[in-house]
């Protein structure tokens, strides 16, 4: 397919008139680009715990702190920046050797939401932004942990799989935050 933004001749003289059609113009070539890349694929996942926020917080918001609760990880460092400021990369280290490198974008403990993206990973994802958050609910807490990412074309994993993959380590970090609540 081929665009151009050279335009006839139709009457469009003022400068805004051919600017909004040049704009409309280029969208249009775009358009089809944009398609091939796919809608971003969603997961959110949530757990409620007998244990104020506050408590599920200090367990779970430092950003090098995933180590504590989630049991597929055995280390975290941060490898740039400094913990929990926006721009913090942290090496995450799996149970298995595997790494995972992330960057911070947003911690808020007054709301109690961190926010990151994955800079290099072995899951079947690219473009990965997740956001972590607990809020009171009745008596304790509710943690929502939520992603939008695109399957990664290169692994051969389909979407659903993709989908399938980060609900599981949302349900595995859940299971690993009850655990360390169980905890005396």
């Amino acid at each position: 397919m081929h665009c151009s933004t050279t335009l006839p001749d139709a009457g469009l003289t003022s400068p805004s008139r051919i600017t909004v059609a040049r704009g409309l113009l280029a969208s249009l070539c775009l358009a089809p680009i944009l398609a091939w890349a796919g809608e971003p694929l969603l997961v959110e996942k949530s757990a409620t715990f007998d244990a104020s926020p506050e408590r599920v917080w200090q367990l779970t918001g430092g950003f090098d702190g995933l180590a504590a609760w989630h049991p597929a990880v055995s280390k975290v460092e941060i490898i740039a920046g400094h913990n929990n400021r926006k721009g913090a990369k942290r090496l995450v280290t799996l149970k298995d050797g595997a790494t995972i490198t992330e960057e911070l974008l947003v911690h808020r403990p007054a709301t109690k939401t961190l926010r990151y993206r994955i800079l290099a990973s072995p899951l079947p994802v690219k473009d990965y932004v997740s956001t972590y958050h607990v809020a009171a609910e009745g008596k304790g807490s509710r943690v929502t942990w939520s992603s939008r990412f695109q399957a990664d074309p290169a692994t051969k994993v389909d979407d659903a799989k993709a989908k399938e993959i980060v609900g599981g380590i949302y349900e595995a970090g859940f299971k690993g935050i009850q655990d360390k609540l169980a905890q005396p």
